[in-house]
């Protein structure tokens, strides 16, 4: 993981985020402008990205004071924050289709990390170097992790009988939001503390031990602007959810497929990331990140969306369907005899993209 955290360059990252919280979102809500005009939606469109990508750069400057595997767990939970909040905010938009966002979106989540993060880090890296090494102890404890909260939110609902249908009961719903916000913290417990050794690569004391780290004011400004930008996030989303939705409608795509634009949106940050730490032979790297947010999209997101749905008594469909289940489960499947050999080459790559592709088409076409 690296970061630039100095120089003019950076100069957009401090101010673009509170210009589209402030301006552009206070503008619309005082209806000086219309926020649903073609022109406001498109420039909301560029100022949620930049933002996400602002987000995203702070939380890497702070991460790296703070040091491996301290920075994956902040980038992973800032990215939460900006799904989380999507995704409330369409469900308070009201309609039955945001019923099921917040499975369409963490569904979307899982697959496009274990397949198409995972597999173009594999393929980016294994095309460089021949073949990348990382630690199966690491790898292999944060995959049976994500299995475990994948199957109990996303596929267990629909064999419960407490509640016909693809919806837990309250009272289950509850309980295995819970469950999950507990195991969440105790793999972050394991990374950060107890077993801290198994998610740095071998030989290495520390990811981050070859950029300078930040200063402490330059830490302290990426702090502020971090939740400046997580801010801003939150009121753009709330500009376009209706915009997105009657876009994906236009193109005549199902409504599920939300969830995939949520997803692709707040993991572009990441994905680079995970990429770049690939191409420079830091395999073990783009596996925290990738999979790190993953975890934090089920762990963190689901027990709070289920709080949201709970308080304002809305039902929450969070069971998938057969297609979508068989894509997870085979998402999954590879995923577990990917990373338990500990060495990866471009085949894995080609084979985890695969059913990426497939996952697209499926998303797009069921």
């Amino acid at each position: 993981m690296s970061a630039s955290h100095g120089g003019s360059g950076a100069i957009w990252r401090v101010f673009a985020p509170p210009i589209a919280a402030i301006v552009l979102f206070g503008l619309a809500h005082e209806n000086v402008i219309d926020g649903q005009t073609a022109w406001v939606v498109a420039l909301s469109g560029v100022l949620l990205l930049g933002s996400v990508f602002a987000a995203v750069h702070h939380a890497e400057v702070v991460a790296l004071k703070v040091g491996e595997p301290f920075g994956s767990v902040l980038l992973a939970l800032s990215v939460t924050v900006i799904e989380a909040s999507l995704i409330v905010t369409n469900m308070l938009s009201g309609g039955a289709a945001e019923n099921s966002l917040a499975r369409d979106s963490v569904f979307a989540a899982v697959v496009i990390v274990l397949s198409g993060i995972v597999g173009l880090c594999l393929l980016v890296g294994g095309a460089r170097y021949r073949e990348q090494g990382f630690r199966v102890e690491g790898t292999g404890s944060a995959l049976s992790v994500l299995a475990t909260l994948a199957v109990l939110t996303m596929v267990m609902p629909n064999y419960t009988l407490a509640k016909l249908g693809p919806q837990y009961s309250p009272t289950q719903l509850v309980f295995v939001g819970t469950l999950s916000l507990l195991l969440y913290c105790v793999f972050v417990f394991v990374q950060s503390v107890r077993h801290r050794d198994y998610f740095l690569p071998e030989g290495s004391s520390d990811i981050g031990e070859e950029s300078e780290p930040p200063s402490a004011g330059e830490t302290a400004v990426s702090a502020i602007m971090l939740i400046v930008s997580l801010l801003a996030v939150v009121l753009l989303a709330e500009t376009l959810a209706e915009p997105i939705e009657r876009g994906i409608h236009a193109a005549h795509l199902p409504p599920s497929f939300l969830g995939v634009v949520i997803a692709a949106l707040v993991l572009l940050p990441e994905s680079v990331a995970a990429i770049k730490a690939a191409q420079a032979n830091h395999l073990q790297t783009s596996l925290n990140l990738a999979i790190g947010s993953a975890l934090a999209c089920i762990g963190l997101t689901i027990p709070v969306v289920a709080g949201v749905s709970l308080y304002l008594g809305r039902e929450l469909t969070l069971g998938l369907d057969a297609e979508s289940t068989a894509i997870l489960l085979l998402t999954l499947f590879v995923s577990s005899l990917t990373l338990a050999t500990g060495r990866a080459t471009i085949l894995q790559g080609a084979v985890h993209l695969v059913i990426f592709g497939v996952f697209l088409l499926l998303a797009a076409v069921p």
